[in-house]
């Protein structure tokens, strides 16, 4: 029986102290709320319903592959899966409804809870957690039979119930029809004066159906993200997780604390990376490859072989035996061909640098198509830009530009072509060609006396 689900993400989340909704802000990368989309798609939940409210412009668009409702005044989380009926109407079967704020929580678990109710034909099963610490969680207090009897808020709980240890997640799977049959039977007799989702336990008891607990195996799982801090917790726990996953796959890490790598990123066996590297978006890289120290990409590819050694890249492609850094910079755009070298102090920008060429250092490429075999001179510069529009460079294959260059585009620069050092070159130079542009040296004999000495 295929299940569905429902992800509450309307509220506002004012401890976050964010001008931003609380489950757009991101944990490596990816927003808080599409990484319980995702644990769903990836539990293979048929149909997904996000509630949204709060900032509800900001949010749609991350959440835009799943079915929308929107809840016009947050009035509780009862309220919030009642707006959601019409949008379940005559479905049977399990409905889990998850937190858009807990992006720990994993498929397996989701798959876990939908298994335990259709087990027992359950009219509800609730994920429950043991923290270290439950205050602020609501208790899960439980029949001579084991049974949920009851969830109680933390600002409704009586001394004894506080001292309870076992939680609510905010996870549940119920039987969808008795979920919103129960739900017009909900009321607001609480501290919030709001309606609880909660209160459907004792709704369904009353019923005569079971209500279940789900004890998840790592309480990290459920930690729901309401402040700062609990959103760089879960970032750690995030952090572990994925670079655990990656290490056991044949990844090397010299120290996997001072590693960040977003969800989306993919690992070619006997990849080497050093300290303070992160690696976000959608990256991919080959073999033998060593990352770091000091580095950061973003939506990039590396081939096998490399070595990128403190270098920054964004949306870049960087072929095989290619070697960048140290203190490369690499924008959008930028494409290292098989053996091409961006060295130190490089910044390259939408260029395409050819197999084997080198940019060694203290040069900046921007708009410029170079073919293999060109060598750049240290302090040597594409003048792209004329204050209104950018223009293009061509370099031919084996060029070599001497030191201290400056390119006005547009400018083509021939195959095999000599360039010396210290030039301006504003006009194109052929092919086998040499091109000088630079004033013309004057030596002025005696013109200055040596210094005394005191």
């Amino acid at each position: 029986m295929e299940a569905s689900a429902i992800i509450l993400a309307a509220g506002e989340g004012t401890r976050m102290k964010s001008r931003h909704p609380k489950v757009s802000h991101k944990l490596l990368g990816r927003p808080l709320v599409r990484w319980v989309v995702e644990a769903a798609h990836d539990a293979g939940i048929g149909r997904i319903v996000t509630v949204l409210g709060h900032a509800r412009e900001v949010v749609e668009s991350i959440v835009a592959d799943t079915n929308i409702v929107i809840q016009q005044e947050q009035r509780g989380t009862a309220d919030a899966v009642m707006a959601c009926a019409s949008e379940f109407q005559g479905v049977t079967g399990s409905l889990l409804v998850l937190s858009g704020d807990s992006p720990l929580i994993t498929p397996e678990t989701l798959s876990a809870l939908v298994a335990a109710r259709e087990q027992d034909d359950a009219g509800v099963v609730v994920l429950t957690m043991q923290p270290a610490d439950p205050t602020g969680y609501g208790r899960i207090v439980r029949d001579a039979a084991g049974q949920v009897e009851r969830i109680v808020e933390q600002k409704d709980c009586t001394p004894e119930e506080a001292l309870i240890g076992e939680c609510n997640s905010g996870f549940y799977c119920f039987d969808a029809q008795l979920l919103f049959q129960a739900l017009s039977k909900v009321g607001t007799n609480n501290a919030q004066g709001e309606f609880y989702l909660t209160d459907v336990i004792e709704i369904a008891r009353n019923e005569g159906r079971s209500v279940l607990g789900f004890c998840a195996a790592d309480s990290n799982e459920c930690l729901g993200i309401n402040t700062r801090v609990q959103l760089a917790q879960a970032s750690q726990v995030m952090q572990r997780r994925i670079n655990e996953r990656h290490m056991l796959a044949g990844v090397t890490m010299t120290d996997p604390s001072t590693v960040w790598i977003g969800p989306d990123v993919k690992l070619a066996q006997d990849v080497e990376i050093l300290p303070m590297t992160t690696l976000l978006g959608a990256v991919e890289v080959g073999p033998d490859t060593v990352l770091g120290p000091n580095t950061r990409l973003t939506d990039t590819t590396v081939g096998a072989g490399c070595v990128i050694d403190e270098t920054v890249a964004v949306e870049t492609v960087i072929d095989d035996g290619c070697t960048c850094g140290p203190r490369a910079y690499l924008r959008p755009g930028t494409h290292l061909c098989e053996g091409a070298k961006a060295g130190t102090h490089v910044e390259i920008k939408k260029s395409t640098i050819g197999p084997g060429s080198k940019v060694p250092h203290l040069s900046y490429i921007g708009d410029t198509t170079m073919a293999g075999g060109v060598n750049i001179g240290a302090g040597s510069i594409t003048c792209n830009y004329d204050g209104e529009r950018k223009w293009p460079t061509v370099i031919g294959e084996n060029a070599f530009v001497g030191s201290d260059t400056m390119m006005v585009a547009p400018v083509t620069i021939g195959s095999h072509a000599l360039v010396g050092a210290g030039s301006v070159i504003t006009e194109d130079v052929p092919d086998c060609a040499l091109a000088l542009g630079r004033a013309r040296q004057v030596v002025k004999e005696q013109y200055r006396a040596p210094k005394q000495e005191q």
